[in-house]
């Protein structure tokens, strides 16, 4: 579901249609002021009624819309994969398998999750982002968190969380070779140009642009750590620490880790 930001919308459609079929993509948007851009030609685009309220509130509601429309589909789709429009969910490049291929290729009970990495600017390294070149050709380094570590991947008539952080009444499992990669901070500029929207920070946005803004601060001034073992490492963390009030939902017990991102994946996304 997506409001506003045709930015990643085009390359949510570009990414997701070139693995699973432009006309497997379900895109729905938040309000009927809005309008399906034309590179968004050959997916299911569905215009509903604007989901108002504060974050939380609207964030709900919208989670139960998302959620009804995978449970009507589930008669012709094996799985669902339901990410913001901003979180692209890969398989290691190593593996040499599509992402398709390889959910094909393991079981999934409820639902499955890749491993968060926030993908941040370093705001000393690394210039503007040029949206006509794969962001991971620009960006190498990422902020591992269990914010990011999303239910996305979900079988059966399951329902989600808000966020995609969780299905609910289901335990979650981090794949070892999944990764969900969030561009939400891709871009300082970006972010201020979304701070100065009036309708956003009426909806209480702000408090997203704060944890962005410190995910990158987060970035830009921590040493970086090696892929492997940190990865695997910060997988079995999140599959063993739960957040407390949510415990189908994974913590990382506020460490601040940041790894460099291998050159395999550089042009997948």
């Amino acid at each position: 579901m997506v409001r506003n930001d045709e930015f990643f919308l085009r390359k949510w459609v570009d990414y997701y249609g070139s693995l699973l079929g432009r006309e497997n993509l379900y895109i729905l948007f938040d309000g009927k002021d809005q309008k399906a851009p034309d590179f968004c030609r050959g997916t299911n685009t569905i215009i509903h009624e604007r989901i108002t309220g504060k974050v939380i509130k609207a964030d709900k509601g919208r989670i139960r819309c998302i959620s009804n429309c995978a449970k009507s589909m589930m008669d012709r789709y094996d799985l669902a994969i339901g990410t913001d429009v901003d979180e692209f969910l890969a398989v290691d490049p190593a593996l040499g398998v599509s992402l398709p291929e390889y959910l094909d290729s393991i079981r999934i009970k409820a639902t499955v999750s890749g491993l968060g990495v926030d993908v941040a600017q370093h705001l000393d390294l690394e210039s503007e982002i040029d949206p006509s070149r794969p962001f991971l050709s620009q960006r190498h380094y990422g902020y591992l968190t269990s914010r990011y570590t999303k239910a996305t991947v979900m079988s059966g008539r399951q329902r989600w969380g808000s966020g995609f952080h969780r299905v609910k009444g289901r335990n979650y499992h981090i794949d070892p070779h999944l990764f969900l990669f969030h561009f939400g901070c891709v871009d300082y500029r970006m972010l201020e140009k979304k701070h100065g929207d009036k309708e956003r920070i009426s909806n209480g946005w702000s408090r997203h642009f704060r944890k962005r803004v410190r995910s990158i601060r987060i970035v830009t001034s921590a040493k970086p750590h090696a892929w492997e073992p940190t990865v695997s490492r910060m997988r079995c963390l999140q599959t063993i620490v739960r957040q407390i009030f949510a415990l189908n939902k994974p913590g990382s017990l506020g460490l601040r880790i940041v790894v460099g991102i291998p050159e395999r994946f550089r042009d997948i996304v």
